[in-house]
């Protein structure tokens, strides 16, 4: 890429400085020169001429996240081809990684969980639209004096697809991967919100809330379903908490939609979320609970991971939000 940075792609946008890099793609902090302002230049690795990588499958990330249209997701400006490139221009998220953030130790509280709600919103525009992230972590959420940003929308997929690579390994980072991917069950959105457990667990104590799952050779094993509680943290609200810990429920039923989440964290946190309009319903009909029946019969082998009455909580707190959404 060295030879690239003294060069616009597309005759517009000047590589300024290289700010990550990864197996598939380098971003890149560049300047629109035709519209003078600062943007993130996606660059793919690999030829434009290679039939291997053809350009519908390159660009789907920026059809998809252009689709989204959230004030909590990394906006896509234009996409192009710039023999031999292949490159994405995206809004520059001006802040820092909440990884970056989280080498100082845990997060206030009310931070922690308006960042989560911030999030799950996020993923509620994804879900609508029928797409599962597959890799929410800290890395790729960054802080911006406007709110938190979701980005690397780039291994989303259709939600349910058979997503398993040609050797049959999955995509995503071990330890924030949901115990059915490891069963080889397809993405759905119930694994972002495994994912999104993690990331509150971790924002609000500074630790993962299981080991980091251990290696056999080249094969990585699932997370050891001990169970986890949070510890004491004052002033906590008990929803917070259940929200957390139905978020890590071993099997994906009985966990809270991206939409139930983000309100029931954000009320929490006395923030507002941005969310897209629920399914029209008839006016005299209730909304309905995120919760599936499974919820009531959540396994007992996990032990003082789920409290009594939890599921009864989140599914009151949600109704309640849900109706004061619609109502908005």
């Amino acid at each position: 890429m060295e030879d690239e940075v003294t060069r616009l792609l597309g005759g517009r946008y000047r590589l300024e400085r290289r700010i990550a890099m990864g197996g598939a793609a380098e971003v890149w902090r560049g300047r629109d020169e035709m519209l003078g302002r600062t943007v993130a230049v996606k660059v793919m690795h690999g030829d434009a001429d290679d039939p291997a990588t053809p350009d519908d499958l390159v660009f789907a990330e920026a059809r998809a996240v252009a689709a989204l249209a959230h004030p909590n997701v990394a906006e896509v400006f234009d996409v192009g081809v710039c023999p031999p490139l292949r490159y994405i221009v995206m809004e520059f998220a001006d802040g820092r990684t909440l990884a970056q953030h989280l080498r100082a130790g845990a997060l206030d509280w009310r931070i922690a969980v308006r960042v989560c709600a911030e999030v799950s919103a996020a993923l509620a525009a994804a879900h609508v639209a029928g797409l599962v992230h597959r890799d929410v972590k800290p890395a790729n959420v960054i802080l911006t004096p406007y709110g938190a940003k979701v980005l690397d929308f780039g291994i989303s997929v259709l939600a349910g697809s058979d997503d398993r690579l040609a050797d049959g390994t999955i995509t995503g980072t071990p330890a924030f991967m949901a115990p059915e991917r490891f069963r080889g069950l397809p993405a759905a959105p119930a694994t972002d919100m495994y994912a999104l457990g993690v990331l509150l667990y971790l924002c609000l104590t500074g630790r993962l809330p299981f080991p980091p799952p251990p290696r056999n050779g080249d094969v990585i094993a699932p997370p050891a379903l001990l169970p986890v509680r949070l510890p004491a943290i004052p002033d906590l609200p008990a929803e917070v908490a259940d929200v957390c810990l139905s978020c890590l429920d071993p099997e994906p039923d009985p966990r809270p939609t991206s939409f139930a989440a983000a309100l029931l964290l954000a009320e929490a946190a006395d923030a507002r979320v941005h969310l897209p309009p629920l399914a029209a319903l008839p006016e005299d009909e209730e909304p309905t609970s995120p919760w599936t029946s499974a919820a009531a019969e959540a396994p007992t082998d996990i032990g003082d991971t789920v409290r009594d009455g939890a599921a009864a909580r989140l599914e009151e707190h949600s109704r309640i939000a849900a109706g004061r959404h619609r109502a908005d």
